[in-house]
């Protein structure tokens, strides 16, 4: 069965948990059960502040390094999922009830792509 990995896409600075709703961190726990018991999610993870991170860039044969926060950039990757779907639709399907659960005043984003397996042999 094909797997499919969900990059949660933020504005870093505009998403505190402090102003979410009362109910959302009940709503995701009951969708992560969910999804879990579905046999559907294989990891998912929130991602540390980019203060705390490094892109490494391989250009022109040489490496550059750059140390968060990376202030240039308006969205980051602020966590994953890694989903078993039977297909890209049903991979969306659990990627709307996702965002769905989230308040209304953040504004959050997935990019869904299937990942590509090794041939076999």
């Amino acid at each position: 069965m094909p797997r499919f990995l969900a990059l949660v896409r933020i504005e870093e600075n505009a998403i505190d948990m402090e102003s979410a709703d009362p109910g959302f961190e009940e709503r995701m726990g009951a969708l992560f059960a969910e999804i879990t018991k579905a046999g559907v999610m294989v990891d998912t993870a929130g991602l540390r502040p980019t203060a705390e991170s490094t892109r490494i860039t391989w250009s022109e044969g040489k490496l550059s390094f750059t140390d968060g926060p990376f202030t240039e950039t308006k969205e980051v990757v602020g966590g994953y999922a890694m989903l078993q779907c039977k297909d890209m639709p049903e991979a969306v399907e659990w990627s709307k009830r996702f965002l769905a659960v989230h308040p209304p005043h953040w504004r959050v984003g997935l990019e869904v792509r299937e990942v590509e397996e090794a041939p076999e042999g």
